[in-house]
């Protein structure tokens, strides 16, 4: 691989000429940004990162567009990339040997998927879009070849991969031991940390998928679903209308 090493000036200068632009790739925006809020400027350490972010911009800001319904990468399909969701939302689902589909997760704005083909070289689910949206490529083995380089960079792929571990964990957790109720309360904990951690209300947001898509995932029915968002809010801890959801009282939806 060819050095990728510059002047620490023409990289900050490279950093705010892409941030204008709004091309700063989500991943890279992750490793660069100082934790100041999700509105952060951006930075450079100068100690630390001695990259050529127009050849980064170039490689890691690769997009795909996705219409709804649409699949982003496929069982099977050779492991080359991850992603980052940089508009819209997805699910990743497994089909079983009896045709039966499981939702195994849902990726918000933001958030990254397709680390699940690093193991076997190939993926082992079908990403899907829920709406139109629009996804950053960035290619694996290049990633891979800079985390030698930025310790940062390794570090937070780290975090990724470790991550994956700990929502696996958490489902097998949830599936295992809690109430349907319990497993409603949890995912709309889980979806308000989420849309904070984007910038966005924790308090009032829009659910990307269906009822059926939620019950496949919490492993419940779908008129389970229905029924546990209208005890939830008939005991005024949330208010449901349609998708729309707003957390009323956030303190007694953690205590069930």
């Amino acid at each position: 691989m060819p050095s990728i090493q510059l002047e620490n000036a023409a990289n900050e200068a490279s950093v705010s000429s892409m941030q204008s632009r709004g091309r700063l790739p989500i991943f890279l925006r992750a490793v660069t940004s100082r934790a100041n809020g999700p509105t952060a400027n951006l930075h450079v350490a100068k100690a630390s990162f001695p990259l050529d972010l127009n050849r980064l911009d170039s490689v890691l800001s690769t997009t795909r567009k996705v219409k709804r319904g649409e699949v982003l990468y496929r069982t099977n399909d050779q492991f080359n990339s991850i992603y980052t969701v940089r508009a819209g939302c997805f699910k990743t689902v497994v089909t079983h040997r009896d045709g039966g589909e499981q939702v195994t997760g849902f990726q918000l704005t933001g958030e990254t998927l397709g680390l699940d083909g690093v193991f076997a070289e190939q993926h082992n689910c079908d990403a899907i879009a829920l709406e139109d949206s629009e996804a950053s490529v960035i290619r694996f083995a290049l990633l891979v070849s800079l985390c030698r380089e930025v310790s940062s960079m390794q570090h937070h792929l780290l975090r990724l991969m470790s991550g994956e571990i700990v929502r696996e964990s958490g489902l097998l957790l949830m599936l295992g031991t809690m109430s349907a109720e319990q497993r409603v309360a949890a995912f709309l904990l889980d979806i308000s940390d989420r849309m904070k951690a984007q910038g966005y209300s924790p308090k009032e947001f829009n659910l990307r998928m269906t009822r059926q898509e939620m019950g496949s995932y919490l492993g419940i029915e779908l008129e389970t679903v229905s029924r546990m968002f209208s005890k939830l809010q008939k005991r005024g801890l949330v208010h449901v209308q349609g998708k729309e959801i707003r957390i009323v009282d956030r303190l007694g939806l953690s205590r069930m």
